[in-house]
């Protein structure tokens, strides 16, 4: 289980978060939902070990990680899949994947979990040898997100996976987000489409100017009628 307690983070003289706490159970799926610079993605990034917290606690399975380098937070089992993919341009597809794999020294499973990537992002199967550079925005996607799969986390991060997507991609992605929750995987989601995102999952934290304000069931948030004014009024959300 992920655990944060009174976690603050602050970009030189700007504070990012202020003291946020928040829970991540056994096979949920989480979303932080909120407006532009909430500190949703600042939240991921001090989790995957980017940013270092001015103060408080980051537990995982009990253990404390925050501070570690996100080498070793990778390792024990988080994966992160940024906003933006994030994809090395100038290494293939091919090889994009086998980063992925870095800490890894299981060959044979690495092996078979390359076929298990190509099998589920076909695409990714017909660019194996292709710069991951001159791939679509859609395909890049998939290739950030097969990437992180292929370190066999317990926990992956998701930033903004829909993000610039045409419509019929973005259906994709929560698919394979979905999927991913059903192997046993938890999931932690940052996701500009707050009506999808608290469509998908089991519990949401919505946060503002760098605090929770709120938490429940993605239903509760759903039928809660400021949450529904203020954010899903037809006004677009952005990490």
């Amino acid at each position: 289980m992920l655990r944060l307690e009174n976690v603050s983070v602050a970009y030189g003289r700007v504070a990012a978060l202020k003291g946020v706490s928040l829970e991540l159970r056994e096979g949920e799926l989480i979303s932080l939902i909120g407006a532009n610079g909430a500190g949703k993605s600042t939240t991921l990034k001090t989790i995957s070990g980017l940013l270092k917290p001015l103060s408080g606690r980051i537990t995982w399975d009990g253990e404390p990680i925050a501070g570690l380098p996100p080498r070793e937070i990778l390792r024990r089992g988080i994966a992160h899949c940024p906003e933006g993919r994030r994809v090395f341009p100038h290494l293939t597809v091919r090889e994009n994947l086998a980063m992925g794999a870095l800490l890894r020294q299981d060959g044979a499973g690495i092996a078979s979990d390359l076929d298990a990537m190509y099998h589920r992002f076909p695409r990714l199967k017909e660019r194996a040898g292709q710069a991951a550079g001159t791939l679509s925005g859609g395909e890049q996607q998939m290739l950030a997100i097969a990437r992180a799969l292929m370190s066999r986390p317990r926990l992956v991060m998701f930033d903004e996976p829909s993000l610039g997507l045409a419509p019929n991609l973005v259906e994709q992605v929560f698919r394979i987000v979905e999927e991913v929750r059903l192997q046993g995987l938890m999931v932690l989601m940052v996701e500009q489409n707050a009506l999808a995102a608290l469509s998908l999952c089991d519990r949401a934290y919505l946060m503002e100017t760098g605090c929770v304000v709120r938490s429940g069931t993605g239903a509760e948030l759903l039928d809660s009628g400021d949450v529904r004014d203020a954010y899903l009024g037809g006004r677009a959300f952005a990490a």
